[in-house]
């Protein structure tokens, strides 16, 4: 206690002089608020402004170039999706297009077929003559027959007599 009274006496005798004490009170003791200490600002140098200008000028041109970059890579793609589109519908329609024709293939090969040529007309029409020609042969002989059984009946009616021939 001695000491602290010995402080004390040594405040109030000198309160601007400063002792060197390894006491409590001496080390608890507080300083006058004067302020906070004045930092001193450092100019802004022109080749670390022209820096920091040349850096933000560049993010801003960067910036809005990517903006209009990514602006003509939409209408690019858009363009790119309706061409896309197009050449899908002209694709179905020549699809659409290409079984019809397929489907009229098949019925004229079904067709061809089924249909004769100009060389079976041809022999069909030589059968045919042949068989006209047989049965207007027959035709006739069976007219000379005829005709000889009429000459037989029309001199039976003439004669009287009774000769028959067959």
């Amino acid at each position: 206690m001695a000491s602290t009274l010995r402080a004390a006496r040594c405040l109030r005798l000198a309160p601007s002089s400063r002792y060197f004490s390894t006491s409590r009170v001496s080390r608890i003791e507080q300083l006058p608020n004067v302020g906070s200490p004045v930092t001193q600002k450092k100019p802004v140098g022109a080749f670390r402004g022209g820096i920091v200008g040349f850096l933000a000028g560049f993010s801003l041109a960067a910036s809005f170039a990517a903006y209009h970059l990514l602006d003509e890579y939409n209408q690019a793609s858009a363009a790119l999706q309706a061409s896309v589109d197009e050449l899908k519908l002209s694709t179905e329609k020549i699809t659409a297009h290409i079984s019809r024709i397929e489907a009229v293939e098949k019925d004229l090969k079904a067709l061809q077929s089924s249909t004769s040529s100009k060389d079976d007309l041809v022999r069909l029409r030589a059968e045919v003559k042949k068989i006209y020609d047989g049965l207007h042969v027959e035709f006739l002989d069976l007219r000379t027959h005829v005709w000889g059984i009429q000459k037989d009946v029309h001199s039976l009616s003439k004669k009287d007599a009774s000769e028959v021939r067959i």
